[in-house]
């Protein structure tokens, strides 16, 4: 008896060694990927604040809470864009840019250019429309207006977001793998201490 519950701790904690391990390999590639994004936001920022240039992010993200672009970008997921440099914003492009609509000002929109009028100085305006919408925007949108272009999607990631913006869920997020490795570690101890008692 003692020695099939051995054996089945033993494959119990091997599969949860395995899927800890994964996790942290994981987690560790987040990290390592977020540090160096991280280091281009704040390296573009130093730089452009040191030569006088305000410009938005070299990377930035958003949660879509919209429909206006379904079916290609739905609710709740989540979007990076990258700021493209001199301009080079094209037709068929999405972008996410500072709304001057009156019943949208002030918001970030993401919508596709179906339109470009060139102006001066690697400047633009932009006539942009959502795909689920059935016209375009009023208003142009102007290359100082632009946060960037989307360069990849990630479904259903606002999902997370409204998840761990709750402070319970994103403490049971720690708790509970934490009890997790404490009950794996009494079990052991359990099984060795049962040992050590047959022994004797």
């Amino acid at each position: 008896m003692i020695q099939e519950q051995q054996s089945a701790f033993y494959k119990f904690r091997y599969i949860t060694y395995f899927v800890v391990r994964s996790l942290f390999i994981a987690i560790l590639c987040l990290v390592i990927g977020v540090f160096f994004l991280f280091s281009l936001y704040f390296g573009d920022l130093f730089i452009n604040v040191k030569s006088g240039n305000y410009k938005s992010p070299l990377f930035s993200g958003y949660v879509i809470v919209s429909p206006s672009m379904v079916p290609t970008i739905k609710i709740n997921d989540a979007i990076f864009v990258k700021r493209e440099g001199d301009d080079k914003y094209s037709i068929g492009d999405i972008i996410s840019f500072f709304s001057t609509e009156y019943d949208s000002n002030g918001m970030v929109i993401t919508h596709r250019i179906i339109d470009k009028k060139n102006q001066m100085n690697n400047k633009s305006k932009y006539v942009t429309k959502g795909d689920n919408n059935s016209i375009a925007d009023r208003e142009n949108v102007y290359t100082d207006n632009i946060y960037g272009k989307v360069i990849f999607i990630l479904p259903k990631l606002g999902y997370i977001q409204h998840f761990l913006a709750k402070p319970i869920n994103f403490i049971l997020c720690i708790v509970v793998p934490a009890l997790l490795i404490i009950i794996i570690d009494f079990a052991r101890v359990g099984i060795i201490f049962g040992r050590h008692n047959e022994s004797n």
